[in-house]
């Protein structure tokens, strides 16, 4: 219990570090996810996006298909037909099929967990970073990424995005990179921007959830513990008027 302590503490504060530098990269410019964990049917979809588009090289290791589908009102046949890809068993925890070795070999590093990520960069990050693909010829998968330049990773929704290009700035003459002053769609996707920017928030509400599963629950119990906490005021007020009607 103690190792595994050490190691979840030890993942954290390398996210933390990770994290950090990302938002000194990127400028921190960072547009609001909206997301809403109350919403079920969103967090379902994002699983479903999540599974798709992302378990295929990132893993959520301290997650259970399980508690998923307690937590998310799935069936186990639903999940286990639906929403694992990998032939792990109902009770075991997320994990990419993609070997690491492999991994390694073909994209420089081998691609991070998500558990945490949005519990360290937070949803606005997260919610950012997915619009924030461009293409970039000079990068070696062909993509490039404004909040996190030089990400090892391709937009794993352009097909519903579209082709999305950098427009930059102008240089003053001796002036370093070129800075991406904005970015446009050049080729349309399959949704509408109003649609994409759902797609994007439902998977952040996701790994919102994901680095919380507790926080369903808690939402749940508020609700519950600030009726209680209104009876037991009433209570006290009631015994504070009997108590000084006899003293007067």
């Amino acid at each position: 219990m103690t190792k595994t302590f050490i190691t979840r503490v030890a993942a954290f504060a390398g996210a933390m570090l990770l994290s950090f530098s990302a938002l000194a990269a990127g400028g921190g410019d960072l547009q609001h996810a909206g997301t809403d964990l109350s919403d079920r049917a969103s967090l379902q979809r994002g699983s479903q996006l999540f599974m798709n588009y992302c378990a295929g090289c990132h893993s959520l290791k301290y997650l259970r298909y399980s508690r998923m589908a307690e937590d998310l009102g799935l069936s186990e046949e639903e999940v286990m037909s639906n929403l694992n890809l990998t032939g792990a068993k109902f009770g075991e925890h997320i994990v990419s099929a993609m070997p690491a070795e492999q991994a390694s070999r073909w994209f420089g590093q081998v691609p991070p967990d998500l558990s945490l990520v949005s519990r360290v960069r937070g949803s606005d990050w997260v919610y950012t970073y997915m619009k924030s693909f461009y293409l970039d010829e000079t990068r070696p998968l062909g993509w490039n990424n404004t909040l996190f330049p030089n990400a090892s990773m391709p937009n794993p929704f352009w097909k519903q995005q579209g082709l999305q290009h950098a427009v930059y700035a102008e240089q003053a003459e001796g002036g370093g990179d070129p800075v991406v002053e904005r970015l446009e769609i050049s080729s349309p996707g399959t949704q509408s921007a109003a649609e994409f920017d759902q797609t994007v928030r439902d998977l952040t509400a996701f790994l919102e959830y994901a680095g919380e599963p507790a926080a369903l629950k808690r939402q749940g119990l508020g609700v519950w513990v600030i009726l209680f906490l209104s009876f037991l005021t009433l209570l006290a007020w009631l015994m504070k008027n009997e108590y000084w009607r006899d003293v007067h």
